[in-house]
């Protein structure tokens, strides 16, 4: 998490605002798109079985943008949301068969700052609910001193290691121009009411892009700070064993 975050100026104590936008590498002109777009300040989340992102993370890298490793997990709605099951993280697994595809799925690229369970549009619900299963997902990943961005809104800080679920999903639905800027709006108006907020883009659509762009050219001026998402981690709570 420390070597590879990006930089922010933690002097300023301005509320802060983050946005993770995911499904980079499933369509690689909006991928390009999104990098070349939108500020450093946006944290990107890249599917590990793309094609060959290499050149694409480069650019990211230039650009300045961190970048997750989503995780395929399985979601609500499975089998009709289908995260491929081949080599998703299952419910019907044992853990030792789950560690073995997160191990496989952790080697597909370097250089990410943490993991996530936003994998395109969907956000791996049933594996995260099932404590038994997530618990060994989460320690192996706290081992690894990465972070854990929750695609799950509204969730508490995760055992074991940094983490922060998203507060709003931008794109949740049938999505407009106009629907985006609402949502925008309000996690801006969440931020300074509450300190900190962050955003999720399930996939890195033209209006969703455009939008964004538009929208954090707007944050200055209301006195937001755009920060990556590493800057918005909480540490993990402390065990009823320790307190």
């Amino acid at each position: 998490m420390e070597v590879y975050a990006a930089g922010f100026d933690p002097s300023n104590l301005r509320p802060r605002v983050g946005l993770l936008i995911a499904g980079i590498g499933m369509n690689a002109a909006d991928s390009m798109a999104a990098i070349k777009i939108l500020p450093g300040g946006i944290s990107l989340a890249v599917s590990p079985y793309a094609g060959d992102v290499t050149g694409l993370l480069a650019v990211a890298r230039l650009n300045e943008h961190e970048y997750l490793l989503s995780l395929p997990m399985e979601p609500q709605g499975f089998p009709l949301n289908d995260p491929d099951n081949r080599i998703a993280l299952m419910t019907s697994l044992s853990p030792a068969d789950n560690l073995q595809r997160l191990h496989a799925a952790l080697a597909r690229l370097t250089g990410y700052v943490g993991v996530t369970n936003a994998y395109g549009p969907m956000r791996g619900e049933r594996l995260s609910g099932m404590a038994a299963q997530f618990d060994t997902v989460l320690e192996d990943v706290a081992h690894r001193g990465l972070l854990f961005a929750d695609a799950r809104t509204g969730q508490p800080p995760l055992p074991h290691l940094w983490s922060r679920s998203v507060d709003i999903v931008l794109d949740d639905g049938n999505i407009d121009a106009g629907v985006l800027d609402r949502r925008l709006n309000a996690l801006t108006h969440l931020a300074l009411d509450k300190g900190s907020a962050l955003g999720l883009v399930l996939l890195p659509r033209p209006v969703a892009l455009d939008r964004v762009a538009a929208w954090t050219n707007t944050l200055a001026a209301k006195g937001v700070t755009l920060v990556p998402v590493s800057a918005l981690m909480l540490s993990a709570p402390q065990q009823e064993s320790e307190k």
